[in-house]
């Protein structure tokens, strides 16, 4: 069965999400699940990006009464054992990026379907390895000037003005944007779904 014949709820308002599955044609409403996002326990960084997903895709699932495909996901990037979220401010933005700059760290992105016809869900997650050049604090205070990193887990994008600064990349791109195009791919392929 072709997925777009599925009627199917985006669990997120992140603009990188919605972006990346209208390039694959997917055809879905957006439903930001409207929670606290918190930490529950899990052991390790995977289990804490799939399980905030989960928490995501759970609560948008509990607020719908008839059949739905719900797609939610995560992201958390970490240095040193240490997670960046999104940046507060201006300053909390700058530090970040000073922790960043060149060094390498890791972007943990999820993948939580709920499959309300068949009853289902599956996750998992993907780890991508990003190499920073050496930054001058002149180059950060610039790119904090485009605003794009107030939005973003560890206070960069990845797909714009950011690229300038990525020596480079071990593993999923689209991870690092956002969302595991090609991870999704292949859990809704062993759902019977084609995309």
């Amino acid at each position: 069965m072709h997925i777009n014949e599925r009627n199917i709820i985006l669990a997120s308002k992140s603009p990188r999400r919605k972006e990346l599955l209208e390039n694959i044609g997917l055809k879905f409403s957006v439903k930001p699940a409207e929670i606290e996002e918190i930490h529950r326990g899990a052991e390790s960084f995977g289990g804490i990006v799939v399980d905030l997903a989960q928490q995501k895709g759970e609560a948008v699932r509990d607020l719908m009464f008839h059949k739905r495909l719900i797609i939610a996901s995560d992201t958390i990037v970490v240095i040193g054992g240490e997670i960046l979220n999104k940046p507060e401010d201006r300053d909390h933005a700058f530090e970040m990026l000073k922790m960043l700059e060149g060094k390498t760290h890791s972007v943990f992105t999820s993948l939580y379907v709920y499959d309300g016809y068949l009853k289902e869900a599956v996750k998992g997650f993907t780890e991508t390895k990003v190499e920073f050049y050496p930054l001058s604090d002149r180059q950060i205070s610039g790119y904090l000037d485009t605003h794009e990193p107030f939005d973003k887990a560890g206070a960069y994008g990845i797909q714009g003005y950011g690229s300038k600064f990525i020596k480079k990349i071990e593993g999923c791109f689209f991870s690092v944007m956002g969302f595991p195009i090609p991870l999704f791919s292949q859990e809704m392929y062993k759902l019977g779904y084609e995309l």
